[in-house]
């Protein structure tokens, strides 16, 4: 008997109905792989009540009556969005779910359709046999902000293009230009689709420096919900996927950290993640910018903690294993789907996927 399955393209931008037969290989289908669930959810959060505040009248669309707004009442904040695709058990080869979470002044976007308009890491993922839960972190994206300084205690901050071009590499410093034309990446070359640039500054989120505990704690509830599974984080994420990690260490199988910005502090007792296999991934041209000299060697102490304490540490350096060019943005290179199977390699090894 033919069982009906839902299918999603690999470009993850259409979906289709298909037969699936008892006995084929759903999951080696080149274009398709079988969905069993599409959704999400909101974690974390709590009501704030606000009282005292001054209405306002507006007018919320072209030709329409004033509106009176009052500001004041109860209202949840500091909530998490996360989205999940999960696949049915003939497509399904991983272990675990698959949790992506983002970096700094960015959202769960990283890893879907790439800036070139080429398929992301979620989709690459998806294929290769995961269910996989993309996040947007609280006050980003579908999270949603709140009222500062009543809530959120200080004002938002914004990432310049310039900073996004040097900072994650695609350039030496000074290299930014404001006309695109006269942008120069490195000479020895870069394999971020420079050409894409200004699509992947529409990414740029607003965040606040004020919100770290409140995300923390939504992260926190979010592992509680949908673990035991394997996370994979970006940058700024590192830090709350490492003590997430720490809080529960039974629910978090393996981290898998793509250039990590923050960890733990010296002091922080590293023993619960004794048996959490960690992959840390690296791109190019560390060395040729300040705050990457800064924000290294934490991580690289961070590292060494965890190997002397007997952690299954793994680490590719990608310019030492002779592929050169990559930013600090490695899903959206183009060589990405060649990183990511090094990444699906190594789950592989660890038996977390087959």
């Amino acid at each position: 008997m033919k069982n009906l399955f839902l299918t999603i393209s690999v470009s993850l931008l259409a979906t289709a109905c298909a037969h699936h037969h008892p006995g084929s290989a759903l999951g080696n289908a080149p274009d398709h792989f079988g969905v069993k669930e599409v959704g999400s959810f909101h974690i974390g959060g709590r009501q704030v009540t606000l009282s005292g505040l001054p209405e306002k009248e507006i007018v919320f669309t072209a030709g329409a009556a004033p509106f009176k707004v009052n500001p004041n009442g109860d209202f949840e904040v500091e909530q998490m969005y996360v989205q999940y695709v999960k696949l049915h058990e003939h497509s399904r080869k991983a272990r675990y779910p698959l949790l992506m979470w983002h970096g700094g002044g960015l959202s769960g976007v990283t890893w879907e359709t790439k800036p070139d308009g080429k398929p992301g890491w979620q989709n690459f993922f998806l294929k290769a046999g995961h269910d996989v839960y993309v996040s947007d972190a609280v006050e980003r994206g579908r999270a949603s902000w709140a009222r500062y300084p009543e809530i959120f205690k200080t004002e938002p901050f914004f990432r310049t293009k310039k900073e996004g071009w040097e900072l994650f590499r695609l350039g030496p410093e000074g290299s930014y230009q404001t006309d695109p034309a006269k942008r120069v990446a490195y000479p020895e070359g870069t394999q971020f689709p420079v050409e894409a640039f200004e699509q992947f500054a529409k990414q740029g989120i607003p965040r606040w420096a004020t919100n770290d505990p409140a995300t923390q704690l939504a992260y926190d509830q979010y592992v509680q919900k949908v673990c035991p599974c394997v996370i994979m984080v970006h940058s700024q994420g590192g830090n709350f996927t490492f003590n997430a990690a720490l809080k529960a260490p039974g629910m978090v199988k393996a981290v898998i950290a793509i250039e990590p910005s923050g960890v733990p502090g010296e002091k922080a007792d590293l023993t619960p993640l004794i048996g959490i296999p960690h992959l840390f991934v690296w791109g190019d041209y560390l060395e040729r910018y300040p705050l990457w000299q800064k924000i290294t060697p934490n991580v690289d102490r961070f590292e060494q903690a965890l190997r002397n304490q007997g952690t299954d540490v793994t680490r590719i350096d990608l310019p030492k294993t002779g592929v050169r060019g990559n930013s600090h943005m490695l899903m959206m290179d183009r060589n990405s789907d060649a990183i990511a199977q090094m990444i699906q390699d190594w789950m592989v090894a660890k038996n977390l996927s087959r």
